[in-house]
């Protein structure tokens, strides 16, 4: 099993799953052209595509979701609650809900529910049979469930959306300010250290930060706040950022 991103932040969120012929794209929130461009990048075609699987309605989550889809023909899997939180919203091949698993080629993907200011925002794990990908962003705290769904995972990649300082020193104004930092908002680079602290690391071949926020986070702060936390090497901790994303990466 490998994965990558075609780039992750508030601009645009999208990661790719694949094992054997099957290739997963989490998230579109791209243009057409710019995602084709960035596929590319990755030696994907569009076309090789297997689904597309949507984690909540946000702009920089869905914007290209139905245009891809109907261009390349590919099915949409979703909760309904993201469907009708959707402006636009795509023709769903499927449903899914906190709990469910779908089979989708080689890959068996796990429905976990989170705690965003979404409708019905989700988040997965892929298995292959023989190793465990969890994917991991857009929320503001998390609970035992949550934990239980991401154990004993061979590769993470995890939300660390800002700092808490930056955030309280900038200049969103109040609501913004507690909508971010806020339960239903996104993961801190403290709280996003302390729940892979209480996941376990040490058994992960990659762990990557992702979601960063370009005006309330710098990366060299939350890689520092992951090595405080965990006692990491900082060379081994990965970043998907917005511009490149992030290349390959195998689970051996």
């Amino acid at each position: 099993m490998r994965f990558a991103a075609l780039g992750s932040g508030s601009q645009g969120n999208g990661t790719l799953i694949a094992s054997q012929d099957t290739c997963v794209l989490v998230d579109c929130g791209f243009s057409l052209r710019e995602t084709e461009r960035r596929l590319a990048r990755l030696g994907v075609n569009p076309a090789q595509l297997s689904a597309i699987m949507v984690t909540h309605e946000h702009a920089d989550h869905v914007h290209g979701v139905g245009l891809l889809s109907r261009r390349y023909n590919l099915p949409v899997y979703l909760s309904r609650g993201t469907l009708r939180g959707m402006r636009k919203p795509v023709e769903a091949t499927g449903y899914v809900a906190e709990g469910d698993v779908l089979q989708i080629g080689a890959l068996s993907i796990s429905t976990v529910a989170v705690a965003h200011d979404a409708l019905e925002p989700t988040q997965y794990v892929f298995s292959d049979g023989r190793r465990r990908f969890g994917l991991l962003t857009d929320l503001g705290s998390y609970d035992g469930k949550v934990l239980d769904s991401y154990e004993g995972l061979d590769a993470l990649m995890i939300e660390s959306n800002h700092c808490r300082d930056r955030l309280a020193r900038g200049h969103y104004p109040v609501f913004l300010k507690q909508r971010v930092g806020g339960e239903l908002g996104h993961l801190n680079n403290h709280q996003a250290a302390n729940l892979v602290a209480e996941l376990g690391w040490k058994n992960l071949q990659h762990l990557v930060l992702a979601h960063l926020s370009s005006k309330n986070n710098l990366p060299q702060l939350a890689r520092q706040c992951f090595v405080d936390t965990l006692g990491c090497d900082p060379d081994w901790l990965q970043l998907a950022d917005q511009d490149s994303g992030l290349d390959w990466r195998e689970i051996a």
